[in-house]
């Protein structure tokens, strides 16, 4: 399940949206104006946004300059009649997710909802802003990446770009395009593992009229969007084998057709791709093609994982402190020392993403202005091996502050698992019940590793 916000000043189309994702499982909000579509984030945050192209007051095209502004990774996908596809597309070079036509058919409605929604659980794990600390790590990995970075901004080749999950791989394809003579011209962004296999050369290509069904339109793809600019490919290795080959050659001769087109299609785009698995062994398995990987792999940058750049973590944990001061409206100054700690002690399997979230919902639950131990999420409090902490007259004897926080953590999990029981999986609903709101149960969950529980 996930939260739709729908804008459309016209009602009917509301509800006719609204019926048709519900019965698709998610829940929706919905909004008659893009300055009402404001008021419902600053609220509570959408999965995705559905919103009208042309609407009075603020049209969709400001709307999305003010959400992309906000927040980078929320999918908006832009409803146009046939009439002014034209500004959909130039939406979609802005930072459009993606768009349809009215009428609109009600499987590919659905589908792009499906991607989008998937497209932003993939983001989670990765850095939801930038943090590009280039000019101030003090990593020595990290300096020479920069450098290397830097050096090919401005040139048109491939770039690989690899590391762990929530290393940043999408801040350093930014900051490769910003630095570059395209910065003026389209990045477009595609995360290749929120697309159905069989949906992926029609993304990245385009499709005719007819060429499959749900094709009601001829549509280009993120090959033809990104002319000119960067086209950054997240996930690289969920491309199927069968599609490879069409990339290769997109590659090395900048030009192919649309899905059940005959046109050649020429274009200048400049790739950047990204993936945390090791391509050389998936093509020795023969599951990438060998030769894609070494053509992408013409210079490749490889992201340290947090735990080797420790560094680097007060720069960070303040660059978050600040940010979420700002954000949730708090004043915190400083983590105290056992907090500090901690946090070096920690491995930080999730990286950069993890500590964004860690220091986020420390935040958020900091009674004072100083960050402690226990406004820490309970994995950093665990010792390496340590079992289970008993209960009982006959438990023996322990550290009651460690066995009041996995006694605490238990209620927890036991009373969001209930409340998500109750509602049928209604995060919204659920935060209602445990007095919490939508945000600060979601960052419950993720620390829980609850996520699945609520259907999304």
């Amino acid at each position: 399940m996930a939260l739709i916000l729908i804008v459309d000043d016209e009602k009917n189309m509301r509800r006719v949206l609204a019926a048709n994702l519900a019965r698709d499982g998610h829940e929706t909000m919905e909004a008659a104006s893009g300055r009402d579509a404001l008021v419902e984030c600053a609220g509570q945050t959408p999965d995705c946004v559905l919103t009208d192209l042309k609407m009075p007051d603020m049209d969709g095209m400001d709307l999305l300059a003010h959400l992309n502004a906000q927040d980078p990774h929320l999918p908006v996908v832009m409803l146009t009649a046939h009439g002014t596809v034209q500004t959909a597309v130039e939406a979609m070079k802005r930072g459009a997710f993606d768009y349809l036509t009215k009428p609109f058919d009600t499987d590919e409605l659905l589908q792009t909802v499906r991607r989008a929604v998937e497209t932003r659980r993939l983001d989670d794990r990765e850095p939801a802003e930038s943090v590009d600390t280039a000019d101030l790590t003090a990593n020595e990995a990290m300096r020479k990446l920069y450098a290397l970075a830097d050096k090919v901004a401005d040139s048109p080749t491939t770039v690989l770009i690899t590391g762990e999950s929530g290393t940043g791989k999408e801040v350093l394809a930014r900051r490769l395009h910003e630095k570059s003579g395209r910065v003026d011209k389209p990045y477009i962004r595609v995360n290749c593992a929120a697309i159905p296999s069989g949906l992926v050369e029609s993304e990245l290509f385009g499709h005719e009229k007819g060429a499959f069904t749900g094709a009601v339109g001829s549509k280009p793809g993120r090959f033809e969007l990104a002319d000119g600019g960067t086209l950054f490919l997240d996930e690289i290795g969920a491309v199927p084998l069968e599609t490879q080959v069409k990339l290769l050659r997109a590659l090395q001769e900048r030009q192919f057709e649309r899905v059940g087109g005959i046109k050649t299609i020429n274009v200048d785009v400049r790739l950047i791709a990204a993936t945390n698995v090791d391509l050389k062994h998936e093509a020795s398995e023969g599951r990438f093609r060998e030769d894609l990987y070494y053509r992408l792999n013409v210079v490749h940058l490889r992201l340290p994982a947090l735990r080797e750049r420790m560094e680097d973590l007060p720069l960070l944990l303040e660059t978050f402190r600040k940010r979420f001061n700002e954000r949730l409206g708090r004043n915190v100054v400083q983590f105290n020392a056992e907090a500090l700690a901690t946090m070096r002690a920690y491995s930080w399997p999730g990286n950069i993403r993890e500590l964004e979230n860690a220091v986020e919902r420390a935040v958020l639950l900091c009674d004072g202005d100083t960050v402690t131990v226990h406004e820490l999420p309970d994995e950093m409090h665990a010792r390496p091996g340590s079992a289970p902490v008993a209960t009982g007259p006959d438990a023996p004897l322990g550290d009651i502050k460690e066995a009041s926080r996995e006694a605490a953590a238990r209620v927890e999990v036991d009373m969001i698992r209930r409340a998500l029981k109750e509602t049928g999986g209604n995060v919204t609903q659920a935060a209602r019940i445990l007095g919490l709101s939508r945000k600060g149960l979601q960052i419950k969950m993720r620390e829980h590793d609850l996520e699945r529980d609520s259907g999304d």
